[in-house]
C-alpha cells in the first residue's frame, strides 16, 4: 500500500506505507490524503521501490 501527500503547490508525493517525508521534502507543508492506495501505476510503483519515493507537479502550466 502507498502513502499519498500533497502540499500547497499541487504537488503529489507518493510513499511506501508507514515510510517517513524525506529530509528533501520535510519543508513543504504536506497534507496526507485520507484515503488508502492500493493500486498505482507500474511506473509509480518501480521509482518508489528504486528511491523511496516518487513526486510529480500537479500545476497546470501556461501556454504563450
Amino acid at each position: 500500500m502507498f502513502d499519498v501527500y500533497r502540499n500547497g503547490k499541487r504537488d503529489l508525493l507518493v510513499l511506501s506505507t508507514g515510510s517517513a517525508i524525506p529530509g528533501a521534502f520535510s519543508t513543504n507543508r504536506w497534507r496526507k490524503s485520507r484515503r488508502r492506495i492500493l493500486k498505482v501505476s507500474e511506473e509509480i510503483r518501480s521509482t518508489v521501490q528504486r528511491q523511496g519515493y516518487y513526486v510529480r507537479s500537479l500545476r497546470v502550466t501556461k501556454k504563450d
